[in-house]
């Protein structure tokens, strides 16, 4: 017990100085992102099909769960050993510091005085009870009373120095800078969001997702804290004219809106990493243009502030598809969980190889000179989004009688043309689809089934404008994106007297 108590306050004073320090960061954060960095490909594929979005918070717990528990072992352990597990913790997250990216040596030192804290409350809690062949919990006779009283005095500087650590580490926060942005009314303004007009129905997704219910899948455990007032992103690489751009320079150029739906290449069939916003940016072809590409590169690679990359076609920016360097979500500037201040949105590509969030620089290169991150754990070169549909509603039980089968369907940068819906593999029917946002934005959907009592099995796929039929095969997301029709099991009951 006493040992993990030493644990749990030394993790607090870390994060105490690690906030203290003005360029400090979460020691806890640096393991787990050294576990991120290290981790096989087929692992890490693993926890994101497993726990989605939920993969960073999981992380965080396992290392805090680890450090506790090596703490509670250090504790029952003789003191020599139990120094031994506290070093090696301490040196643990002082490497791990020192591994990230252009991380200066004051990474090191709020691990470093953790596990001095650890070490030293250890000792008191030892001597407090008296230290009996290192039994770790007070022998009977022991004075419980000094034992109680040190450790709720270490508990209650636990919890302070936590959560003061935790507000230091975001007194830098870019909140107070997105705050202040005022972005400008867009040269090409889009009209208001198409209704579902004969498809609404509850339980349908709406056409734009807001942005607080927007899927966040990407490999920043924390979020960048990037004010606007001292952002730059540069485009380089194989460019005759290197351009540097402001956030004052973007925002003061004519800017555009467009929706756009954005899918991640983890989304299995049915999954929720997907949804669709109204972004304003700068076209990204304005940009590269500027900066005139060399007549042999055929990638651009996208890195964000945390050393994040991803790559694309050349010809997809400049296809007359949106691309854009987005500044802008939903009628607000991007919110600091999607990109703040800027990031890349590229219709028709997963986000693994297009969507950098937190961009800070654009590299003009080729395919056969760099490998982007993703790619380089096993995924496919080149992500084009494969023809989707989902059934949103209903999923469990309904009652006999008419019943509104709903969702949406997406193929962005070609849009989609019909969908179709099937029970217990029945003849496909055609669902009325709601007026077309575009050809990058997803589409709902409704079918009217008159569904009788009983288990059945509803089925949905969908065709897009150039005459491509989703796929019915299923196929995991790894490589290159899921496949396969979204297949729903529903009780239908007979309806109440």
């Amino acid at each position: 017990m006493r040992g993990g108590l030493a644990a749990v306050v030394g993790l607090a004073a870390a994060e105490l100085v690690a906030g203290a320090i003005q360029t400090g960061r979460s020691p806890v954060v640096a393991v787990a992102d050294a576990v991120v960095r290290t981790a096989p490909p087929a692992w890490e594929r693993s926890v994101i099909e497993a726990l989605g979005t939920g993969d960073k918070p999981a992380l965080i717990a396992l290392v805090l769960l680890v450090t506790i528990a090596l703490g509670a072992l250090a504790g029952s352990l003789p003191r020599v050993t139990g120094a031994v597990i506290v070093v090696a913790v301490a040196t643990v997250g002082a490497l791990a510091a020192l591994a990230e990216p252009d991380a200066p040596a004051s990474h090191a030192v709020a691990p470093v005085v953790g596990g001095l804290v650890a070490a030293f409350l250890l000792e008191v809690l030892r001597r407090a009870v008296g230290d009996h062949r290192d039994a770790p919990l007070p022998p009977p006779g022991a004075d419980r009373r000094r034992f109680l009283l040190a450790g709720s005095t270490a508990a209650l500087f636990a919890a302070t120095g936590a959560s003061v650590g935790r507000t230091l580490q975001g007194r830098t926060s870019a909140a107070a800078s997105r705050a202040a942005v005022r972005l400008p009314a867009p040269r090409e303004a889009l009209g208001s969001a198409p209704a579902p007009g004969g498809v609404a129905t509850p339980g349908l997704s709406p056409f734009l997702t807001p942005n607080a219910d927007f899927y966040r899948i990407d490999t920043a455990l924390t979020v960048p804290q990037v004010e606007a007032e001292t952002w730059a992103l540069t485009i380089d690489g194989m460019v005759a004219n290197p351009r540097r751009y402001t956030f004052d320079d973007l925002v003061d150029r004519p800017l555009v809106e467009r929706e756009v739906t954005l899918a991640c290449v983890s989304n299995g069939v049915g999954g929720d990493l997907v949804g669709n916003a109204r972004w304003l940016g700068v076209p990204l072809a304005q940009l590269l243009d500027e900066a005139e590409p060399d007549a042999n590169a055929d990638q651009v690679v996208g890195r964000s502030v945390d050393e994040f990359t991803a790559g694309f076609p050349l010809a997809a920016a400049r296809d007359g598809r949106t691309a854009l360097v987005a500044v802008g979500m939903n009628g607000e500037p991007l919110p600091l969980r999607h990109g703040f201040p800027a990031r890349l949105v590229v219709a028709g590509l997963y986000g693994y190889v297009s969507a950098t969030k937190w961009l800070e620089q654009i590299e003009v290169t080729r395919f056969d000179a760099y490998t982007p991150y993703w790619v380089q754990r096993g995924w496919a070169e080149r992500g084009p989004i494969k023809v989707s549909s989902r059934i949103d509603t209903p999923r469990k039980r309904v009652e006999e009688g008419t019943v509104p089968v709903a969702g949406v369907a997406w193929a962005p940068s070609r849009g989609i043309e019909s969908v179709e819906v099937r029970v217990d593999e029945g003849r496909w029917q055609a669902a009325t689809l709601a007026p077309a946002g575009g050809v990058d934005t997803w589409r709902q959907w409704r079918w009217d089934w008159r569904a009788t009592p009983g288990d059945h099995e509803l089925q949905v796929r969908a065709t897009t404008s150039d005459g491509e039929r989703q796929k019915g095969a299923e196929h995991e997301p790894f490589p290159d994106g899921a496949t396969g029709w979204h297949t729903v099991r529903v009780k239908v009951s007979k309806r109440s007297a």
